[in-house]
């Protein structure tokens, strides 16, 4: 009988944790919806105290680490919050290493760290962003954001300085192929799966623009302030789009 009571009093203290996670993810979705990402962010991590092998938890804090990280007003907080997603992104592989959103979260934490470098630090980790934003593909060829990731890291690339491109070549032997034409190309691809996405706009412009088909570009801005505000950068986003436009329009 004391066994009986025992089993189940620990089943309905699992179920009451499982609740519990499920209410707050919910909670987390919808303070995200409402743009009050630092409130998502700590709500996801009452789940991850709870349970902290929560795959949905890891993955999305992961990417409001790297989303919260790129507006910290130092490059030693920028890279405490993008070092934290990497671990949480790393995290969630491990929890479920066949599902693709922990590899998208993760090469963006790795793609975040680099651009916030020079040098050594920044091409450290070009072959790692572009495996793990390839592996989120393969997982989900319907990945919008995965797309958007290696769209951003064929842009980045192709940009090397001729001294960051030696650089690679010595540390790998090689340099990844990365093309423009394949950046404008991955950033459609994240067009099409995620048409509301404006960061997507923004940077698919800016490739358009470097490649000189300005009308592209113009066509692109045009549409983002159109869009609806998804996250709490959206509002720099289109700021930085209308400038381009007012740029590229003269």
């Amino acid at each position: 009988m004391k066994t009986t009571i025992l089993l189940l009093f620990s089943f309905c203290t699992l179920f009451s944790k499982a609740q519990d996670e499920q209410q707050l993810l919910a909670q987390a979705s919808q303070q995200e919806a409402a743009l009050n990402e630092n409130a998502a962010f700590e709500t996801l991590k009452q789940v991850l105290r709870i349970n902290p092998h929560n795959y949905n938890a890891l993955w999305k804090i992961s990417e409001l680490c790297s989303r919260i990280g790129n507006r910290q007003s130092t490059k030693e907080k920028k890279q405490a919050f993008f070092n934290a997603g990497k671990s949480y992104a790393e995290a969630a592989i491990k929890v479920n290493p066949n599902a693709a959103d922990g590899y998208y979260a993760l090469a963006v934490a790795m793609g975040r760290y680099a651009l916030a470098q020079s040098g050594r630090d920044k091409i450290n980790t070009v072959k790692e962003i572009r495996a793990n934003a390839e592996k989120a593909i393969k997982l989900n060829p319907n990945h919008g954001r995965a797309w958007h990731v290696l769209g951003k890291w064929h842009y980045e690339v192709s940009n090397l300085s001729m001294l960051e491109k030696a650089g690679v070549r010595i540390m790998y032997g090689g340099l990844p192929e990365a093309s423009l034409k394949e950046s404008i190309k991955a950033y459609e691809k994240a067009k099409a799966l995620e048409p509301n996405f404006a960061l997507n706009y923004l940077e698919l412009a800016k490739a358009y623009n470097r490649n000189d088909e300005i009308s592209k570009a113009i066509e692109c801005l045009r549409k983002l302030p159109t869009l609806p505000n998804k996250t709490l950068d959206d509002n720099r986003i289109k700021a930085e789009g209308a400038t381009l436009l007012k740029e590229l329009s003269n």
